[in-house]
């Protein structure tokens, strides 16, 4: 179908480019997942982020999260405060290229951060992009430098607030000495209310959760928020030395089976990745990266499963290659020690990740340099060879922990494995429940057997059954019998005796399985003598031992 140029009117100028942070403030949900309060949440998180990178890099043990009345937030930590030097390539301070370029940071590779949360370096410029005003105080060199930005771009504010006169002007104003010999970086923001919804708010209580768990995921590090929206002003702290073990106890919905079992190790592996060169432009090389886990488990007398998994102390709440690696160990070393201990015997099933998982309370924690994630919003790891190492050590360290266990863990070990057996037992009891009643409808509700000799009466009341022993018999009954109201069903032979015999295995008994289709009452608790075909049934067998003794199994 031919369309000229003239008619469509679509040409090179109907196409747009979109330059630095336009692209984030037309698209905001691509970089933050939506405009509501979880993007309101995710920029707080994005800032939050980079003081705890200072942290895991050791050079900041304090951060604090203010809520403040006129709905703006600020985050302050101690760490080496944001570089303000000029950066040769830009010819900008350091802050200000942080805050008003995409993809720049000192996480790409320069040695700054072994392992950090923040990767794309893309967190601070997009809250800047979708702030209506953004101030930044960085202490550094013994003075303070100060920069501000109105929805991405460097200026200076005559006034207090998002709606005070605003004079586009780049580089950093001082803000003085310093009293005392600090460093650090504080970060005040008030959100666009061009970008997000009206009904966009901060909860405090996911902040707390939050800051909770960072405590217990960098031991060390104390952590505190402010809400001051309120009539009365609301603080918090939380600080936790006993790190990830403390932090699965309080995960834990139950009562314990064993103590907290801990494993930890370090592997290695390469990758090809971009790398900045001297000159800095992106170049390919093979790098060698390592990987640091570290595993909280222990068992509780409950039935719920709690696994919660980490990269860098970013929540990976869809798991990824480390969990896949876990539970791949959890679940083959576990068998291998039921097998040792002949909890399990040869034939028996292996139990599965489900068995193993019941009462679990675990936290998995990763570090490693420029971890792989799946989008921004960093919900799945994908580095692959963290599969195999976080499968190693787990494996290694749970070995270690059967083969030269404790004095009081002896016990507590054989009661984790106690509980997987019967676990395992209770699921497979469960399905052949479920095998026995597929089983029971499917005879109920299928066609009567051909070997039935019906009548030709549908009075319940009057009607009979003969169950006879054998063909043979089957044939004289029928030359004897009322063929209006009498039945005949043949059996062969002794049939199951199920005084000792299984339900499971009565339902595949093929004599058993004819009588119950036959009578139509159905068996055992679904039983309902008001559903059966006959008003009587009479058992017709030989005058001798073997005729007794089926009349008894009958």
């Amino acid at each position: 179908m031919g369309v000229t140029v003239a008619e469509t009117g679509y040409t090179a100028r109907h196409l747009s480019v979109l330059e630095g942070l336009e692209a984030v403030r037309k698209r905001p949900g691509m970089y933050i997942g939506s405009t509501d309060s979880r993007g309101l949440m995710h920029c707080l998180w994005e800032i939050v982020d980079n003081a705890v990178d200072e942290a895991l890099a050791g050079y900041c043990d304090r951060i604090e999260v203010e809520l403040y009345p006129d709905g703006s937030i600020e985050v302050r930590d101690n760490g080496r405060g944001i570089p303000v030097d000029i950066e040769p390539k830009s010819g900008l301070p350091g802050v200000e290229l942080v805050y008003t370029k995409l993809h720049a940071g000192g996480k790409f590779g320069g040695g700054s951060y072994r392992a950090s949360g923040g990767l794309h370096g893309v967190g601070a410029s997009v809250v800047n992009a979708l702030s209506a005003r953004l101030d930044v105080a960085v202490d550094r060199d013994g003075r303070t430098h100060l920069i501000s930005f109105r929805r991405g771009v460097p200026g200076v504010f005559d006034g207090d607030g998002p709606k005070a006169r605003f004079k586009k002007k780049s580089g950093l104003r001082d803000g003085g000495p310093l009293d005392r010999p600090v460093t650090g970086t504080r970060v005040r923001w008030w959100a666009d209310e061009q970008i997000f919804l009206p009904e966009a708010e901060v909860s405090l209580d996911e902040i707390r959760v939050r800051l909770r768990q960072t405590a217990f995921l960098v031991p060390g590090l104390t952590l505190t928020v402010r809400d001051g929206r309120g009539e009365e002003p609301i603080e918090e702290t939380f600080r936790f030395a006993g790190g990830i073990a403390e932090f699965a106890d309080f995960l834990a919905p139950d009562e314990p089976v064993c103590d907290v079992l801990r494993l930890q190790g370090v592997g290695h592996f390469h990758e090809t990745v971009p790398v900045l060169d001297d000159q800095g432009h992106m170049t390919s090389a093979q790098v060698e990266r390592e990987l640091a886990v570290d595993v909280a488990l222990r068992w509780g007398k409950g039935y719920d499963t709690v696994v919660r998994s980490f990269v860098n102390v970013i929540a990976t709440p869809k798991g990824g290659t480390h969990v896949s690696g876990f539970e791949r160990a959890l679940v083959r070393t576990i068998n291998e020690q039921l097998r040792e201990t002949r909890l399990l015997k040869n034939g028996d099933e292996p139990v599965t990740k489900e068995d193993i998982l019941e009462g679990l309370t675990a936290v998995v924690a990763v570090r490693l340099p420029e971890p792989q994630f799946e989008g921004q919003t960093k919900e799945v790891l994908g580095t692959s060879a963290a599969t195999r190492i976080v499968s190693h050590v787990v494996s290694r360290g749970l070995k270690e922990i059967f083969a030269t266990p404790k004095r009081a863990q002896r016990q507590q070990l054989r009661a984790v494995l106690e509980k997987i057996v019967a676990a395992a037992k209770a699921r497979i009891a469960a399905r052949e429940h479920r095998d026995n009643q597929r089983r029971k409808s499917a005879l109920e509700n299928s066609a009567l057997p051909a070997k039935l000799v019906d009548c030709r009466s549908d009075d319940v009341e009057r009607s009979e059954l003969f169950i006879v022993e054998g063909d043979s018999a089957l044939g004289t009954a029928k030359f004897a019998r009322n063929s209006e109201f009498q039945a005949l069903l043949p059996i062969r032979g002794k049939i199951l005796n199920v005084q000792k015999a299984s339900v499971s295995d009565m339902l595949k008994n093929a004599e058993c399985a004819a009588i119950i289709q036959v009578i139509g009452a159905g068996s055992g608790r679904s039983f309902d003598l008001s559903a059966a075909r006959y008003g009587k049934v009479i058992l017709m067998a030989d005058a001798d031992v073997d005729g007794a003794h089926i009349r008894c199994l009958l």
